[in-house]
């Protein structure tokens, strides 16, 4: 039912925009305008029928595998950086900053988060120009590693590697995501969750890559070679990456229904979405500090996020394919944020093998990294404007951004100094443990009372908010 609603309103919303177009009987007979030539109507019909089907086809899936390839190839990149600070901080020239190095991968992966909004902001504002926004900031990227190669000091890798690589980013990620929306309507969640499951794809080798290059070459010749590698991997894909609307229709969408704005169910999503993230990256940035602290090898270390990375992605296909079926987001987002809490109290915090930290990287794997493809789910139950689903996925990704800035700071207040391998979380992580699971069950716990509410009480808004529109 969902998906024949979406596709009526797709068709509906293409031949309005080519009725308004075309004069009506009643206007041509009572105005002076020449009538509309048999010429004008096959111009008109052409245009339309220019338009590829949705959810399929070749043209649909030539994008959403090229926006794959540069989710894993440009993201995978950053959230590596584990490996980088490991070998930067072996270096005798970065000793004396060695409290910085963290700040390359934080600002990094920071900006792409934080700066989605803005991002999103111009590619809908100006969807011409989307291509031209994709030529920006993917040299940017491409010259933050070059410059990052040159450089022999940690405030110059955190200007290039750091703020150059998370600008260049953020900047051609957003318009890879509003062609990629226009591609994809009634399967858009298993669609997006296919793109975030990239991630998770590249999680499985480039670190072992990048940590094999910096023992090899270093630091210089690693970041050039992965620069080379990018260029060759994503540059001819660049050509690849087409809107399905043409300039007119996608002129009539430019502006966004932001009335989402004053449901109290956006509110609800943000909330949880927020609370989720501030526990969300805890696991892949302690795990292997975690497994050397139980007796277990660096190699078993990196495998056990590599084990969470393969949970990750057929977390995101699933969840993003159910969330595109009749199962109420809500439900899914309260299970993965229940499952992630109960493997994160129940496992994480008495483990002491190896058996018991893979069964938890699997676990959260699957469904916290599963939470992350509700954005779309969340962003259709709140408004059933096209226009608004780029704009909660960008605010939605924002809030989950913040936990990743703040993971640092957090960490530093939580983490003990000592190890006692027989008490919970071994002591060092306890405190870290208990805020990872409460994080993932306040997350639940938000969404749950908020239909547990009245209907009265659901219903009323937190605000009006009004948009100024033409009337005739």
């Amino acid at each position: 039912m969902v998906t024949s609603t979406i596709q009526t309103s797709v068709e509906h919303f293409e031949l309005s925009n080519w009725a308004l177009s075309c004069p009506s009987r009643s206007q041509t007979e009572t105005s002076e305008a020449p009538a509309i030539t048999p010429s004008d109507t096959t111009f008109d019909e052409t245009v339309i029928q220019e338009l590829k089907p949705v959810d399929g086809g070749v043209a649909a899936w030539t994008v959403l595998i090229t926006a794959f390839v540069f989710e894993a190839v440009l993201w995978g990149f950053p959230i590596s950086f584990g490996v980088f600070e490991q070998y930067y901080s072996t270096i005798p020239a970065f000793s004396s900053s060695s409290s910085k190095i963290a700040l390359i991968g934080t600002l990094a992966q920071g900006l792409s988060y934080l700066g989605g909004p803005i991002s999103a902001m111009i590619a809908k504002r100006y969807p011409r120009y989307q291509r031209q926004q994709i030529w920006v900031g993917w040299p940017l990227c491409i010259l933050g590693l070059v410059l990052g190669s040159f450089t022999t000091t940690v405030d110059g890798l955190i200007i290039t590697q750091g703020i150059m690589y998370g600008v260049g980013f953020v900047t051609l990620y957003y318009p890879i995501i509003s062609m990629a929306d226009e591609w994809w309507v009634a399967r858009k969640g298993m669609a997006f969750g296919i793109i975030a499951s990239a991630a998770g794809a590249s999680g499985t080798v480039m670190p072992l890559i990048i940590n094999s290059l910096l023992k090899k070459y270093g630091y210089k010749t690693t970041l050039r070679v992965i620069a080379v590698a990018m260029v060759i991997l994503t540059g001819p894909l660049i050509f690849a990456l087409k809107g399905r609307l043409t300039h007119s229709e996608r002129s009539t969408m430019t502006r966004t229904n932001w009335s989402f704005v004053g449901k109290p169910l956006f509110w609800v999503y943000c909330s949880s979405t927020l609370i989720q993230g501030l526990g969300f990256f805890f696991p892949a940035v302690y795990l292997p500090s975690y497994a050397a602290d139980i007796g277990l090898s660096s190699t078993q270390g990196a495998f056990i996020l590599a084990v969470m990375a393969v949970a990750q992605v057929l977390g995101q296909f699933v969840f993003g394919y159910l969330s595109d079926k009749h199962l109420p987001v809500s439900t899914l987002a309260t299970v993965c944020s229940f499952m992630a809490m109960v493997a994160t109290f129940g496992l994480w915090g008495i483990a002491k093998s190896l058996g018991l930290l893979l069964t938890f990287s699997i676990i959260f794997g699957f469904f916290a990294y599963g939470f992350a493809t509700m954005r779309v789910g969340m962003g259709r139950a709140v408004s059933d404007d096209p226009s608004g689903v780029v704009a909660t996925f960008a605010i939605l990704v924002f809030l989950q951004g913040v936990g990743n800035v703040l993971v640092g700071p957090i960490s530093a207040g939580l983490l003990e100094k000592t190890v006692k391998v027989n008490a919970y979380g071994i002591n060092m992580y306890k405190s870290l443990v208990i805020f990872t699971g409460a994080c993932m069950s306040l997350s639940a716990v938000v969404i749950i009372l908020f239909f547990l509410l009245p209907q009265k009480v659901k219903e009323v808004q937190f605000w009006k908010f009004r948009m100024s529109t033409a009337r005739s």
